[in-house]
């Protein structure tokens, strides 16, 4: 296979999953903009919640999502370094999750310090920490998924 081959199946993904995080963090009002969708919603399916509450699950509804595209940016981090080819017989190596891992630090890192500098947003080390722990659930679960079937 081919460098430029290898490029377009291993890392692309990572770079335009990178991009996609990178222009989402770039949105200003960020938190507002998602509240124009959940906070309705909640209104409808529970009409008796409190306001207080709506915004503590609208909270918790962005962190889940900072975990999750974390999660993805794992997963695809992973699959650049491991280069996974079909049939591959290979076991398992923490040292890749590790560098995958030190990846979502590095660029969780970057993103918050990249927020500090768009207005009405803050760049918090508590962000960098559910980022991290997204990755980490990303590679668990595809431990678990390689263990299940039998791959490592």
């Amino acid at each position: 296979m081919s460098k430029f081959r290898k490029f377009l199946i291993y890392w692309l993904p990572l770079l335009f999953w990178m991009a996609v995080i990178f222009t989402a963090s770039s949105d200003a009002e960020s938190s507002h903009h998602s509240s124009i969708y959940f906070e309705p919603l909640m209104r409808w399916l529970f009409p008796q919640m409190s306001q207080t509450r709506i915004e503590e699950l609208h909270y918790d509804f962005r962190k889940g999502c900072h975990m999750t595209e974390f999660a993805i940016l794992a997963v695809l981090a992973w699959r650049a370094i491991r280069q996974p080819q079909r049939h591959d017989q290979r076991k398992w190596r923490w040292d890749e999750a590790g560098v995958a891992l030190a990846v979502v630090f590095l660029y969780a890192s970057s993103d918050e310090l990249h927020q500090v500098f768009i207005p009405s947003r803050t760049g918090q080390i508590s962000d960098v920490v559910v980022d991290v722990i997204g990755g980490t659930i990303g590679l668990a679960l595809l431990w678990l998924a390689g263990k299940k079937f039998k791959r490592w």
